[in-house]
């Protein structure tokens, strides 16, 4: 039984701090919960995610009410998307009486996938999380995540023996600003392994196995490859703001991995950018124009 709030108790969280520092995250961290996970080709995924749930706090006020923030999570019951979970963060904020927040869930997510040849289909099992953050202008920012398992397989490797070369998986994040619409996991698992000297899978028969060790090897990657190529393809998508690529490649001659990683700007966020800034230059021109006076366009 929930226990009664209208208890006669010193509410000490909410007594006045005299230090002057306000408090850029506070909040609750690795709190796992089971949810359904909306849509999606399988359709409903139910999985057990990891939450971690905070708010700016004022400089002024002693601490937050640290059992709000699992009580807004126990009366959500909405499947996870991008639009649930904003509306998870504006109650988070709400609750909590805040400006600022960030709210992050992480999770296993699962597709389907046909082998190569023999078209026999297994599940893989994916790395996903979500984001949403509202910072001190009012903005909220929503992210999506997904970490994809690859095969990569050594150019220079290839390159200098008579024979084979060294091979390796990797583990590809890409993470994005979700600006226009929807962005499925499964659209950023199809990118990454696109761009993979070889995607991975659940099960393999002998002709599968074939396949994949000879479309490796066609297809030779080093790690600065991969998130160039990936990152390219980010740049040209409509509906991504700012992206982050990274790849870790788990070297096979070596006991340490080697890592890559490029952020930059989806086609959402350049217009976005060219639009304030073509807003931004006739205000300029007024303010260096003086009322009254005439601008004369020499010709050339």
């Amino acid at each position: 039984m929930n226990a009664p709030e209208k208890i006669a108790l010193p509410d000490t969280q909410a007594l006045l701090d005299l230090r002057q520092l306000p408090i850029h995250k506070v909040g609750i961290k690795r709190l796992r919960y089971p949810i359904t996970l909306a849509g999606g080709a399988l359709g409903a995924q139910h999985t057990i995610a990891e939450f971690s749930m905070f708010v700016g706090l004022a400089h002024d006020v002693k601490g937050t009410h640290m059992s709000r923030f699992a009580e807004t999570l126990e009366a959500w019951r909405a499947p996870l998307d991008i639009g649930s979970l904003r509306q998870l963060h504006a109650t988070m904020l709400q609750r909590l009486d805040a400006v600022t927040g960030f709210l992050q869930v992480s999770f296993p997510y699962f597709i389907r996938k046909g082998a190569p040849v023999s078209g026999v289909e297994s599940l893989l099992d994916y790395e996903a999380g979500m984001i949403a953050e509202t910072t001190g202008d009012g903005r909220t920012r929503v992210t999506i995540a997904l970490t994809a398992p690859v095969t990569s397989l050594c150019p220079c490797s290839k390159r200098i023996s008579e024979y084979g070369a060294h091979n390796q998986r990797s583990h590809i994040t890409v993470t994005a600003d979700v600006l226009v619409g929807e962005l499925s996991f499964e659209e950023l698992a199809r990118v990454a392994e696109e761009e993979a000297s070889c995607e991975v899978y659940g099960i393999l028969k002998r002709p599968d196995e074939k396949w994949v060790t000879e479309r490796a090897y066609d297809n030779p990657k080093f790690v600065e490859d991969l998130v160039r190529d990936i990152a390219l393809r980010m740049r040209r998508d409509p509906r991504v703001g700012r992206f982050t690529v990274g790849s870790e490649n788990f070297e096979s001659i070596h006991n340490h991995s080697a890592y890559a990683e490029i952020e930059g700007l989806g086609a959402a966020q350049v217009d976005s950018t060219a639009e304030s800034a073509a807003v931004r230059r006739p205000a300029q021109a007024a303010q260096s124009n003086p009322a009254g006076s005439a601008i004369i366009q020499g010709a050339e």
